[in-house]
């Protein structure tokens, strides 16, 4: 509940193989069956987000089937007994503002919702015992106390309306606010991607732009927003980027790079449907073996086409990926010179 990626049943650890897993609720003391591996998850609330690569459409049917083969089950209904009923809610739906934006904009209807949801997802998935003890006191004067539901009309009118302004205030800040540091217009990620412990920052820039990254191990990403010259990036300019050398990746893997609307954070609609380029596409290569893919809103030309990612026609974000990353990418989150980032260029 907390972001964190806490496991991988299917990751480089175990050679991204599928098998029986039980995923255990904390404080249970049960006994597993023969042949199911536990995994203990820090919260009630988990997040399952399978991962499938898909090399294109005539891949779909096999992702899907692949898809289709990872089921959840109780541990009663595994063993065929009947299932536990399950807990009753009666939280309140989530009302925005926009409502065909993504939830994680955090544009509320009310901005006091905020609170309301914290509060409750906070009591039943608590943060870790040494956070519970080090930094909840500081928003006892919010009316946030681990164990008792928030209540709006509980909170000194000042106040409320503060973090009301401070609730409106969260979901733009944090589409803005780098979780990294800047290279050659790249926002780098710290080393604690994907599993943050503290870094309070990282996981809650993530959790607005990214929700589930994934850590180094398994996958490696890199957001542009500006070029190389530290202009934001528009549909209204061309840009060259070149790659000396291809980002590293180990089989199964591959690198990908895609293109996202800044004003939704969803993927560009384009008549080609061309959402991303990478290792899985016919790049042309240079004699010298570089890639220059060339990222605009209208087509490049002919010549030119097989390495065109189109873009929206207003401000735009790049994420470059490399799953199951080599070395070289892992090390680059903490030393810039193990990877040499491609440089985003004004075409001609």
């Amino acid at each position: 509940m907390w972001t964190n990626a806490f496991a991988y049943a299917a990751g480089a650890a175990n050679g991204y193989r599928g098998g029986t897993y039980a995923l255990v609720g904390p404080g249970w003391s049960g006994t597993l069956p023969p042949g199911v591996r536990r995994i203990d998850a820090p919260t009630r609330w988990v997040l399952i987000q399978p991962r499938v690569h898909v090399r294109g459409q005539a891949d779909l049917a096999a992702a899907r089937a692949l898809l289709d083969g990872i089921t959840t089950q109780s541990l009663a209904e595994f063993l065929g007994k009947p299932a536990p009923p399950g807990p009753v809610y009666d939280d309140p739906a989530p009302l925005y503002l926009d409502k065909s934006a993504s939830a994680s904009a955090l544009d509320f209807l009310n901005p006091s919702q905020f609170w309301e949801i914290l509060s409750r997802a906070m009591n039943e998935n608590p943060p870790p015992e040494d956070q519970i003890a080090a930094l909840l006191p500081m928003f006892k004067p919010l009316g946030l106390e681990l164990g008792k539901q928030w209540d709006a009309s509980q909170v000194n009118p000042l106040v409320l309306a503060a973090m009301d302004r401070a609730a409106a205030a969260i979901g733009p800040l944090l589409a803005t606010l780098p979780a990294g540091h800047v290279a050659n217009g790249w926002i780098v990620p710290p080393p604690s991607i994907g599993n943050f412990g503290t870094d309070y920052q990282t996981r809650a820039v993530v959790g607005r732009i990214g929700l589930t990254a994934d850590t180094p191990r398994e996958a490696f990403y890199i957001c542009a927003v500006s070029d190389n010259a530290g202009r934001p990036l528009s549909g209204a300019n061309r840009y060259a980027m070149t790659l000396h050398e291809n980002p590293p990746f180990a089989p199964p893997g591959f690198w990908s790079l895609t293109m996202y609307d800044a004003a939704s954070n969803y993927t560009v609609p384009n008549s080609g449907g061309r959402y991303t380029l990478g290792s899985d596409d016919s790049l042309t290569t240079s004699a010298g073996g570089t890639i220059t893919i060339y990222t605009q809103h209208d087509s490049p030309g002919e010549a030119l086409v097989s390495n065109w990612l189109p873009s929206a026609a207003g401000p735009f974000y790049l994420i470059l990926r490399s799953y199951a990353p080599g070395p070289a990418m892992v090390e680059a989150l903490s030393n810039p010179r193990a990877y040499s980032l491609p440089g985003i260029q004004l075409a001609p």
